[in-house]
């Protein structure tokens, strides 16, 4: 069910709320936190159905803020419960004019009472985003640079403006290579590596950052190499004085791991969906360390 609310007032909009769940059946006991969306220069509709599929496992109160284009100072905003809001409540935010200038003026009467609030920019990266007007409210900040034209001025950014709670979706896209090298390494004798050899999509902030967390906890070079009709990660190859080990994906879908001394196998390894990288975000409330140390470890060349 959709509720349109042409320009209107946080103080409706919240009455509005009200009355669908009371009209409808529907609750917010089970809600776990409010997921802000600031949609500015994305998609809207294909960010609602992101955050909709991550709410199945994370029940959320969802608020997308979707600038408008009236020269006129006004709010139109939209309720979406039921079959259109997955596992959540679904608030649209459509600010024009000066009321865009306001973001957090215009959530916070809406944000669930003593619920964690989660901030995603699914398009552009803010330079400061701990210290935006949203950022300021939150205790996570998801951004994500797969989209910068220059991923590598934006990380460096990032990091120089770094608070815990921040984190990107370009660094939870590699969480299963991290995964599988760290438990292949653990297999051979010896774990020195002397080089790490990646390959992958050109312009890939993933692969920075796993190159960053590769040279810091192995103190290894790394040789980065790019492919314009690549998709996403395609390669690794860690070199040991044991033998190489290597990870290779060319479909996108199956790896296969090779180690010293033990046949190559196959497993699945598709390539991480938005959805997915944004479901794993919102399982964890607390710092994620690890990320910030590889940010800073980026930054400073390590």
């Amino acid at each position: 069910m959709i509720i349109e609310l042409p320009n209107t007032t946080t103080s409706e909009i919240q009455r509005a709320l009200v009355n669908s769940r009371q009209e409808g059946g529907v609750i917010t006991l089970g809600r776990v936190m409010t997921l802000i969306i600031d949609a500015t220069d994305a998609d809207a509709e294909d960010a609602i159905a992101t955050a909709n599929v991550a709410s199945r496992e994370h029940p959320c109160r969802i608020i997308v803020i979707s600038p408008g284009d009236a020269d006129e100072a006004r709010l139109d905003a939209e309720i979406r419960v039921g079959g259109d809001a997955g596992a959540s409540e679904v608030v649209v935010l459509r600010p024009s004019g000066e009321q865009a200038q306001h973001e957090e003026t215009l959530v916070t009467p809406l944000l669930l009472p003593d619920a964690p609030i989660v901030v995603w920019w699914p398009a552009a990266v803010p330079s400061e985003m701990s210290r935006t007007g949203l950022g300021k409210l939150a205790q996570r900040r998801i951004t994500d640079t797969k989209g910068e034209p220059d991923p590598a001025a934006t990380l460096t950014s990032l990091a120089a403006c770094y608070r815990a709670g921040d984190t990107d979706l370009a660094w939870s896209r590699v969480t299963k290579w991290r995964a599988l090298l760290a438990s292949a390494l653990e297999q051979v004798p010896d774990q020195r590596v002397t080089k790490a050899r990646i390959h992958g999509d050109t312009n890939s902030p993933s692969i920075l950052l796993l190159g960053a967390w590769l040279r810091s906890k192995l103190g290894c070079e790394i040789e980065a190499t790019y492919d314009d009709a690549a998709k996403g990660l395609q390669h690794i190859v860690l070199e040991t004085p044991s033998g190489d080990i290597g990870i290779s994906r060319p479909d996108g879908h199956n790896a296969t791991i090779s180690q010293p001394d033990q046949p190559s196998h196959t497993i699945a390894l598709p390539a991480r969906t938005l959805n997915d990288c944004l479901a794993e975000e919102l399982r964890r409330l607390d710092d994620d360390e690890v990320y910030g140390e590889v940010l800073a470890a980026f930054a400073k060349g390590v």
